[in-house]
């Protein structure tokens, strides 16, 4: 792949990004996807929102540009450090681009733009059988959690 590019996520590229949006919510295997709504959700997160950011990767390859990649970190805080935290909360790249350095390019993307913005920290989770993504997490300079994560539905 050539040139590559990451970009905020904004209502000029949103359409580029929703396809892929699809594909990581299939991949962890969310039962009701709908692209209105994931328009409308990613919407509130821009690089002037205080929310959080989603940025877009596209790569250029033989004069076609293309989305291969995306990222979306939000903020929070951490009352164990009482600090502002950014999480790391989506990740993905498509397959054919997968080992080729974008999730690494997007993560360190992420992670200035947390320092940027006073995060303490960038922190994400991943499911335990996604192998292919712990080998990027675990080559990066990073720590990982014995934390277990739990989730309570309203």
């Amino acid at each position: 792949m050539g040139c590559r590019l990451i970009e905020v996520v904004s209502e000029k590229n949103v359409e580029e990004v929703l396809p892929l949006i699809k594909q990581y919510q299939e991949f962890y295997q969310v039962s009701e996807i709908s692209d209105s709504k994931n328009r409308e959700f990613f919407s509130q997160f821009g690089a002037d929102r205080s929310a959080g950011c989603q940025f877009l990767y596209r790569g250029y390859d033989e004069n076609k540009d293309m989305a291969v990649g995306f990222a979306s970190v939000y903020f929070t805080y951490a009352s164990t450090i009482v600090e502002k935290v950014a999480v790391l909360n989506d990740l993905y790249t498509v397959r054919a681009s997968r080992g080729k350095g974008v999730g690494r390019q997007l993560i360190e993307h992420c992670r200035a733009f947390a320092a940027q913005n006073g995060a303490a920290r960038l922190q994400w989770v991943t499911a335990p059988d996604n192998e292919q993504a712990q080998k990027l997490y675990d080559a990066l300079d990073t720590k990982k959690s014995t934390w277990c994560f739990y989730t309570y539905n309203t």
